[in-house]
């Protein structure tokens, strides 16, 4: 399918290719919808194996984007974008992140960037060195490093899954496995290790799991066998698209709530795959949305209370659409009703309100 083909079929507004002469930076900003108030949207820096691979994931990504902020209730568009490197593990530079700050100033504050695979608060404050219209810096721009808050989100979206179930959220005792133990893995992890919780953990990083091991007596599975794990909450927080049709047969976890984006890889089929097997899903645009309401937040000049409040509010939003999920194939196209619904309200706040934070 052509790329007009995709953006009709998908929804979304516009999407942009670039190409920097001096620094050889390419990448895509892809708009989803700004219906709802500007887009805010991580960038993604990753080697990708085609330009037609980038182009699925900036596309998927920035559509679930727009649900995650409905769905949060914000008053903000969804949108993302990728920076295409030449081969895995070139070296970030500060002209590099310059030329996408540049990039993203053309769009004149309709998108906003955040952190996203990739890059991290360093990146973030070189692009915003050339735009206003970037968030999650430490000192050119503000927000910093929204992963703590994306683990509390996902956190309160397990809490919601066992309250549905009908048990206490009370994580003594229970088995959670978390495939990815990047800035939002070892943070959820963290969180479960204090609340009580036995982890499992994989990563393709040892450091990482050596790391998780001596700071939460945590137990090692190849990263292969993470979504075969026999446990109670299966946390996927590395990369998108892992559970197709052979994982959910093989699934051996009661819940799947995890902070990746698009975790599944055809979320209509596999969520109700899912469903008809007996295993219960929290929709990964809903539980993930903390790091979304932490930066958006600040950009909408919110304080820390207000904040706690909304990221507080995935638990009951998660049970919300869980319960609507009894009357509907799976809790996906519940968390997708919802947002449709958001839609069609319009924004709960003005656009005029947004400014820069």
């Amino acid at each position: 399918m052509h790329t007009f083909g995709q953006m009709m079929q998908q929804g979304h507004e516009r999407v942009c290719f670039h190409h920097d002469a001096e620094t050889g930076l390419r990448a895509i900003i892809a708009i989803h919808s700004t219906k709802l108030g500007s887009a805010l949207g991580g960038t993604r820096r990753w080697h990708y194996a085609t330009e037609e691979e980038a182009l699925f994931d900036v596309l998927r990504l920035s559509e679930g984007m727009s649900c995650k902020a409905a769905c949060a209730n914000l008053p903000m568009g969804g949108a993302k974008s990728v920076i295409l490197t030449p081969e895995p593990g070139s070296p970030r530079t500060e002209a590099e992140a310059r030329a996408m700050g540049r990039f993203i100033d053309t769009f004149s504050g309709d998108y906003i960037a955040a952190e996203d695979v990739g890059i991290d608060t360093q990146f973030i404050d070189w692009m915003s060195a050339e735009t206003n219209h970037a968030m999650g810096g430490k000192t050119v721009s503000t927000g910093g490093d929204p992963s703590p808050f994306t683990a509390k989100g996902t956190y309160n979206g397990m809490k919601a899954c066992l309250r549905f179930q009908g048990k206490d959220p009370d994580f003594h005792g229970l088995q959670v496995a978390v495939q990815g133990l990047g800035h939002v893995g070892m943070d959820l992890c963290r969180i479960l290790h204090t609340a009580g919780a036995e982890l499992t953990v994989t990563d393709i990083n040892p450091d990482r799991v050596a790391e998780a091991v001596e700071s939460f007596a945590a137990e090692v599975v190849d990263t292969k066998a993470i979504l075969q794990a026999e446990c109670d909450i299966l946390a996927p927080c590395a990369l998108g698209a892992v559970i197709g049709p052979d994982e959910v047969r093989r699934l051996r976890a009661g819940i799947v709530c995890g902070a990746s984006n698009n975790i599944l890889i055809d979320p209509s089929r596999d969520a109700a795959a899912m469903a008809e097997k007996g295993v219960l899903y929290a929709p990964d645009f809903v539980v993930n949305a903390g790091g979304l309401i932490w930066l958006a937040g600040l950009w909408l000049g919110m304080n820390r209370e207000e904040l706690d409040r909304r990221n507080d509010a995935i638990e009951d939003t998660t049970l919300e659409i869980l319960e609507e999920a009894r009357l509907l194939p799976s809790p996906f196209h519940a968390a997708l009703a919802l947002a449709e619904r958001r839609f069609e309200e319009g924004p709960t706040r003005g656009k005029e309100t947004v400014h820069a934070g």
